[in-house]
């Protein structure tokens, strides 16, 4: 579905990715791992078609991501940004609704199928009962449910995820992994940025590691997530333990006399 062959990435003068080769198909859910400013929600931006590579390219099936018609593009993709800020007052629906503005070529108005969409999308973020509520009144871990609502309602096959567990509480956290799983049950292709490695790892098929110097390690999580790659990945010693089914993860600390 979507191809990044030799892609560079860089801010000023530091290399942030150095010839970067991925394939995603769908049903796969890719996790990008990697240290505070190592590039990682750049490199969403660019598969985004929000930021020009700095080298190679990134395509959809097989046409590249700056050739696409900003409306095809934006049924084809959906983003989810780090951060937000709501400078006006619209309802939650309202705001669902909005991801719904690449369907309406030929008409104004939201359709029966628009308003459905957004319905289904806040019933299974658990805001529906927040429908009229003013976005700006809503706590973080809520309007991040919101945006999440929101790319749901956009109803798209790749959807490019920068930290949405963020702020959320842990019966959240728990339900967007659950969440995730079905979507890419569904044939869906899913990329995640994300800190929370046990989280993540539940979820992910495979990982996408961010190191030094633009270097990279990718695969399924089975083979990237080793502990002696993801200390490298991000500067501190972790240790992997099995607990039934699942692995782990720990950072590991030092005892101080």
């Amino acid at each position: 579905m979507m191809k990044i062959d030799k892609l560079d990435l860089q801010i000023g003068r530091r290399k942030l990715l150095d010839g970067l080769n991925l394939a995603l198909e769908p049903g796969q859910c890719w996790l990008v791992v990697g240290r505070n400013g190592a590039g990682k929600s750049t490199l969403l931006r660019a598969m985004a078609g929000l930021r020009r590579p700095d080298g190679g390219s990134v395509a959809i099936d097989g046409r590249a991501v700056g050739d696409w018609p900003l409306a095809e593009l934006a049924r084809a993709r959906a983003y989810l940004p780090q951060g937000r800020s709501d400078a006006f007052s619209y309802t939650v629906r309202e705001a669902v609704l909005t991801a719904r503005h690449p369907y309406h070529e030929s008409s104004y108005w939201e359709s029966d199928a628009d308003q459905a969409a957004a319905q289904d999308a806040m019933d299974r973020l658990d805001v529906a009962h927040l429908a009229e509520r003013d976005l700006r009144s809503l706590s973080g871990g809520e309007r991040q449910r919101v945006a999440i609502a929101a790319v749901l309602a956009q109803d798209t096959r790749l959807l490019l995820l920068d930290e949405p567990a963020n702020a959320l509480d842990l019966a959240h956290q728990v339900a967007i992994g659950t969440l995730m799983r079905r979507l890419c049950g569904m044939g869906k292709t899913v990329v995640l940025v994300s800190h929370d490695l046990n989280l993540a790892h539940d979820v992910a098929s495979h990982a996408l590691l961010l190191l030094d110097d633009g270097q990279w390690q990718a695969g399924p999580v089975a083979d990237v997530m080793q502990a002696p790659l993801l200390s490298r990945c991000l500067g501190h010693a972790v240790e992997a333990i099995r607990h039934g089914t699942r692995t782990i993860f720990l950072p590991i600390t030092s005892e101080v006399a």
